[in-house]
């Protein structure tokens, strides 16, 4: 079975890079922007640690930065590109730690998740994707009860 999924994605990828599928109708395109959709309606309404706004309100987050990638087994890769407000946001790394745990309790499938700042929107986004993105410095960072106060103000929903 795992052979003849790669050989529907290897000809649907040839057929779309001809000209003679478009993206839309790859098989299980739809199901994957179903997916962001529900990701991204989890993030959407993570407050900003330091404006009484949320994340949608503020532009840091957008139905176009959320990506979703079938792995297979009923697994997804979902990949998160946010935009900071200012080009040297100092909350730019809360940020992230928020995406982080709001997507890993709310998430009814099974995923790996990958956080980014968009290209160009930070001026240490290196640092800072390195760090939201390295599980052991995330944990780390949830021990400390000042941030994981902070944390879970942001994540809360309104109605919780």
């Amino acid at each position: 079975m795992e052979i003849v999924t790669g050989l529907t994605t290897t000809v649907s990828k040839l057929l779309q890079f001809s000209g003679l599928l478009m993206k839309n109708d790859v098989p299980g395109t739809k199901n994957m922007e179903e997916k962001a959709l529900e990701v991204y309606d989890v993030i959407r309404t993570i407050r900003d640690p330091e404006k009484p706004n949320t994340l949608e309100e503020l532009d840091v987050v957008s139905e176009k930065c959320v990506e979703v990638q079938d792995l297979g087994d009923d697994e997804y890769l979902i990949i998160i590109k946010f935009s900071p407000t200012v080009p040297h946001c100092s909350l730019a790394t809360l940020i992230g730690l928020c995406l982080q745990v709001k997507l890993q309790r709310s998430l009814p499938f099974k995923h790996k998740l990958e956080i980014y700042i968009s290209e160009g929107t930070h001026t240490t986004e290196e640092d800072i994707n390195k760090q939201i993105n390295d599980k052991e410095r995330v944990a780390a960072a949830m021990e400390n009860p000042n941030l994981r106060e902070i944390v879970e103000q942001c994540v809360t929903e309104p109605d919780d």
